[in-house]
């Protein structure tokens, strides 16, 4: 497993190879940042984006939503993947956002989770990214580094990878460092094909190593 003094490497490469990494979800306002994550569900950013570029400008209030026919909504997410029931929440969490919060997206993640649709990923990506409150989301490519670099099991649950990442690294960059290892697994240490050859966490790196030897004996 790796070590605390390991991981602090990470980070510091982490940065280094991703300076700039941020939010991809095009959002103006925490509302648009709650549907985008919520349509973001087991579907990917630039899709949710092409499909938002022209929601956004249909829907700019939680009333918006709650006045159309939910077939209609359906029908504007439908290239999105469970479309259905994504618009099923949305609706809800706009009927819920007008009736309890004056129709203001809520600063506080456990309110936020109680809303429609709305996980502890999504409730992390809105609270951090929209109210600069420090938050570390888990999503399948932070979950899959933390792992392959041997900070987690691999049988350990998106929690206890938050959990771990969290208490490793230090509060005032939970949000950056979230973004960071995205950017990490997303164009570097890639689901398929990860780039181990050139990657300067190689030595450190459980899965990496054997990923190598493989090619190795090949």
């Amino acid at each position: 497993m790796l070590t605390k003094k390991q991981w602090e490497v990470c980070l510091e490469n982490f940065a280094e190879m991703f300076p700039d990494a941020h939010c991809e979800l095009v959002h103006a306002n925490p509302f648009e940042l709650l549907i985008a994550t919520l349509l973001s569900a087991q579907c990917t950013d630039v899709l949710v984006n092409r499909v938002t570029a022209d929601l956004f400008q249909k829907y700019k209030t939680p009333e918006d939503y709650v006045s159309v026919d939910i077939e209609e909504l359906q029908n504007d997410i439908r290239s999105i993947g469970l479309y259905r029931n994504k618009a099923k929440n949305i609706r809800a969490l706009s009927e819920l956002l007008i009736e309890s919060y004056g129709g203001e997206v809520p600063a506080n993640r456990d309110v936020l989770m109680t809303f429609p649709g709305v996980g502890r990923k999504t409730a992390n990506v809105v609270v951090s990214n929209a109210f600069g409150i420090p938050a570390l989301a888990v999503d399948t490519h932070v979950e899959r580094v933390a792992k392959r670099l041997g900070m987690n099991r691999w049988k350990d649950t998106p929690l206890a990878v938050e959990e771990k990442i969290m208490r490793w690294t230090p509060r005032e960059k939970w949000t950056d460092t979230h973004h960071q290892i995205i950017f990490f697994g997303r164009y570097h240490c890639k689901a398929q094909n990860p780039a181990c050859g050139e990657c300067p966490l190689l030595p450190l790196c459980r899965e990496g190593k054997k990923r190598m030897k493989v090619v190795a004996n090949e």
